[in-house]
């Protein structure tokens, strides 16, 4: 049975995440939806990881199994097709090794937060990025940023909702940078909690806006309690960057 590794791009907007739920549209479910219709088969997308209501993609990552061998570029250009109207796009699609898996074989993860640092309202990027009005000191949030790296315990960036089995994760990278009112927040990880990357933007939007000192940062992730967390960064501005394998 061969496998097929997707690599996938989407707007989140609309879609109730990554992953199939009792109600509502999700992009597993409508990426299996087109697959089905030209298939004739029900094959389940295995994504590298979920991504919750309103968060774009750059280069999620699914594998499937179908019961015979497609051209790769023929099975893109299907899906693509049965894809329309929702805006997902399959950047491309491999042959692979069954032992292949789009979450396990994973090494490291990639996400970028978009914000835009300026008074006047969003036109082109409303619904793409946070709009912020208060000027923001991007050298502050770089700074309160390093703390935050390496192995710790994030307990105090964790959702209540979160299900993964420890709080103790390590970031290998997150950094603050800007160009004009533009500013990306990047976080690489193995692997992340639920809201952790959002949880962490909210808390350097309150030392951009010079309500917490940078090191208020490491007192916050030291304290290992949800209180200590800034506000939970709004969805539409995180995207889903890319993943190592």
């Amino acid at each position: 049975m061969p496998r097929y590794k997707l690599t996938i791009e989407y707007n989140g907007a609309g879609f109730y995440g990554w992953q199939i739920q009792a109600t509502g549209k999700t992009v597993q479910g409508q990426i299996e939806i087109a697959l089905s219709k030209f298939t004739k088969q029900k094959p389940r997308v295995n994504g590298s990881g979920r991504t919750d209501s309103g968060v774009h993609a750059l280069g999620q990552v699914a594998h499937l199994d179908l019961d015979k061998s497609w051209p790769v570029q023929k099975l893109r250009e299907a899906l693509n097709f049965h894809l329309k109207p929702d805006l997902i796009s399959i950047l491309n699609v491999e042959l692979v090794d069954e032992q292949f898996d789009a979450r396990f074989s994973a090494i490291r993860r990639h996400y970028i937060y978009k914000i835009v640092n300026r008074r006047s309202p969003l036109a082109i990027g409303a619904g793409l990025a946070w709009h912020v009005r208060q000027p923001l000191n991007v050298t502050a949030m770089a700074e309160a940023a390093k703390y935050l790296e390496g192995l710790h315990d994030f307990t105090t960036f964790r959702s209540v909702h979160c299900q993964a089995k420890s709080p103790i994760k390590t970031v290998d990278c997150l950094v603050v940078s800007a160009c004009a009112e533009q500013i990306e927040v990047t976080v690489s990880a193995r692997s992340f909690m639920h809201n952790q990357v959002r949880s962490f933007v909210g808390s350097l939007k309150n030392v951009g806006e010079g309500r917490w000192p940078a090191k208020q940062m490491q007192i916050a992730l030291k304290a290992q309690d949800r209180h200590q967390c800034g506000e939970v960064a709004p969805a539409h501005g995180l995207y889903f960057a890319n993943i190592e394998y």
